[in-house]
């Protein structure tokens, strides 16, 4: 009994693989709002009642890959800072973990897109979905808490109608970090994205050409901003 139990375990887990790899197939053809479970049931050799036993509905497939897409970025960014090392200076792990999140989204457009590209019409994310898309961003506040915890880190003052908000700000993200840092974290997050979108989706075109130097110098600079130095 066990044994048959495992089999069907199994064979669970290879036709969900497929059903995602297809998926993802047609993210990159047609875009994630074209997605479609019959178009995915088609392409495989299933009937369609087959495949809603696997994902109930689009929107739950959409999940499926989105979270898939964050815990690889994510993975990709830790691995990165993990080679960097602890003993490496705050400042360069921050450059290291960007520069992975650069490669990460070259090497996959198409999940970036997902992630960070237009709103899918008619899709809301889950609540779900915010463990994997924070692990980045916990990375990040980690390497400023490890700064902040040794030598401190730099802060920018606040202009007066801030501070409230970046009160609440570093209370829900970082609560033993100054509300200051936590507000430069947050810009410097959405600035990170922010490059990587722009050179993805061609926005740098006939503007930067060498763009992996460009991005080093940008990330370091996002480092500055956070109150990280460079020894």
């Amino acid at each position: 009994m066990s044994t048959a139990r495992g089999a069907r375990a199994r064979a669970r887990i290879e036709v969900t693989a497929a059903i995602k790899d297809e998926a993802r197939r047609q993210l990159a053809a047609e875009g994630a709002a074209r997605l479609s479970l019959r178009a995915v049931a088609r392409e495989l050799g299933m009937v369609s009642s087959a495949l809603y036993r696997y994902f109930p509905s689009r929107d739950d497939l959409l999940t499926a890959l989105i979270i898939d897409a964050y815990n690889s970025l994510g993975e990709a960014a830790e691995a990165a800072h993990t080679k960097a090392g602890d003993d490496v200076a705050p400042a360069r792990r921050w450059v290291a973990v960007c520069e992975a999140v650069r490669a990460w989204a070259l090497a996959h457009p198409h999940e970036y897109a997902l992630i960070y590209g237009s709103p899918v019409p008619g899709y809301s994310a889950p609540e779900t979905t915010v463990p994997a898309a924070s692990r980045v961003g916990l990375l990040l506040i980690g390497i400023v808490r490890d700064a902040y915890g040794q030598r401190g880190v730099a802060r920018t003052p606040l202009p007066a109608e801030l501070e409230s908000e970046a009160r609440r700000m570093a209370a829900d993200l970082a609560p033993d970090l100054p509300p200051e840092v936590v507000t430069s974290l947050v810009a410097a997050w959405a600035q990170l994205y922010g490059l990587v979108g722009f050179e993805l989706f061609g926005q740098f075109n006939k503007v930067v050409e060498d763009r992996e130097a460009f991005f080093r110098h940008a990330a370091a600079q996002l480092a500055h901003g956070v109150g990280l130095v460079f020894p």
